[in-house]
């Protein structure tokens, strides 16, 4: 119930929706400058990517190079990428979770 039994302040609503979209906003540009790690093989491949889980770094030991097998070496690269972009999405999660379900409520909005 609205208190008073009026209708719900537009302009209120309205303030409320756009403080939470540059709330988030402001999220997702954190997310892509924060950089979260993924590793494969014990630490051999080391994947780096942003939050928004672009790849910004791949380090590869010498020890994890093999000539006669680089199907192992291609296996480490995409373990270690999908390790990394796991920790982007529980980052996601943690910064843009509770913005996502703040606007869920908003009718018109993809949420």
């Amino acid at each position: 119930m609205i208190p008073g039994g009026g209708q719900p302040n537009m302009q209120q609503l309205l303030q409320q929706a756009q403080q939470m979209q540059q709330d988030l906003a402001r999220a997702q540009e954190e997310l892509a400058a924060t950089e979260v790690d993924g590793q494969a093989g014990g630490g051999l491949v080391k994947a780096t990517v942003t939050g928004s889980g672009e790849l910004r770094g791949l380090v590869i030991d010498p020890k994890a190079v093999d000539p006669e097998d680089t199907e192992t070496l291609a296996d480490l690269v995409v373990a270690a990428v999908q390790a990394a972009n796991e920790n982007a999405q529980q980052l996601q999660q943690q910064k843009l979770g509770p913005l996502a379900q703040g606007l869920g409520g908003m009718p018109g909005l993809p949420f």
